[in-house]
């Protein structure tokens, strides 16, 4: 009610100004819900439906069965383990990676431009690009730079991609998304209030104590955050596996599960049903990440 009246009393100029402020936005916001939204809807008509594209006429009536079927299927179950698994792994080691690269660089050094630029390098690779370069450049058995260092040294020259199929997968991750936490870990030291740490070395405190009571408690909304951003593109990570591995040998995370069982397959309706499922998981876990951006916003503004 309070509102409504606000509304109410507002001049007619005020909200004409409004509007025109709004206007520009709005084909930018119809351009959004077609592309994102009406996809999302026409998904959520299909799985409920059973459609498979080879018996295009005997599409029916599901209801919630596909939904079913998808919470019940073991296939479904263990790629939801290898998801788990891929994106705590990736995350985790992209954290701890990036902290320690960002505290390197947070020192001043000659050249620190340059090294800045090439540890970002790898985030700016499009990831099937990234994904053909540890497959054929490093992973391969033949001519591929592991096995060559190897060889040099005298050592095993171990099929990457057979032997160690899912920890393939993590490392080229790792290496594409430490550059991330790099940056934001990096901007988060780079707003610490050097007063404070001014005053613990007066006090006697050693690099280890700034550490641990004072810079690593001003980076936990940034660990937070790098943590969610990582993980929400981690679930949805499609390119690695499908370049790498092709999903075998247990590395078949959900997206690629979701896919075979749309192209292979032709279950239209189950492979639906699953990409609402990691849609909406996606969906909780980006709510979280917002979050904690607008927590480090009204920090920041609070400090300003």
């Amino acid at each position: 009610m309070a509102a409504a009246s606000r509304n109410a009393s507002r001049p007619p100029r005020n909200r004409a100004r409004e509007w025109a402020t709004r206007a520009p936005l709005m084909p930018a916001l119809i351009f959004l819900i077609v592309v994102t939204q009406l996809p999302f809807v026409a998904t959520l008509v299909i799985s409920l439906f059973d459609w498979n594209s080879f018996r295009p006429d005997n599409r029916e009536f599901a209801g919630l069965e596909n939904y079913t079927t998808v919470a019940s299927d073991p296939a479904l179950r263990e790629s939801i383990l290898t998801t788990v698994l891929l994106t705590a792994t990736v995350v985790i080691i992209s954290v701890v990676l990036g902290l320690a690269l960002a505290l390197l660089l947070d020192r001043k050094f000659r050249g620190r431009g340059l090294v800045r630029t090439m540890l970002i390098a790898p985030f700016l690779l499009v990831p099937v690009a990234s994904a053909l370069l540890w497959k054929h450049a490093l992973y391969n058995p033949e001519y591929g730079l592991f096995n060559g260092v190897l060889t040099w040294l005298g050592g095993p020259q171990p099929e990457w991609l057979s032997d160690m199929p899912l920890m393939a997968v993590e490392a080229s991750l790792i290496w594409q998304w430490t550059p991330f936490m790099m940056l934001i870990l990096l901007a988060g030291l780079q707003s610490r209030p050097l007063d404070m740490i001014e005053a613990a070395r007066l006090d006697g405190a050693g690099n280890w104590q700034i550490f641990r009571f004072l810079t690593l408690p001003h980076l936990r909304r940034y660990l937070e955050l790098g943590t969610l951003l990582g993980s929400i593109y981690i679930v949805q990570n499609f390119d690695a596996v499908f370049t790498l591995t092709r999903g075998g040998l247990d590395t078949a995370n959900l997206p690629y599960t979701i896919y075979e069982t749309f192209y292979n397959a032709h279950e239209y309706g189950l492979a639906s049903a699953a990409g609402v499922l990691v849609v909406i998981g996606t969906i909780i876990i980006a709510t979280f990440a917002l979050r904690v951006v607008s927590s480090l916003f009204r920090e920041e503004a609070s400090r300003a």
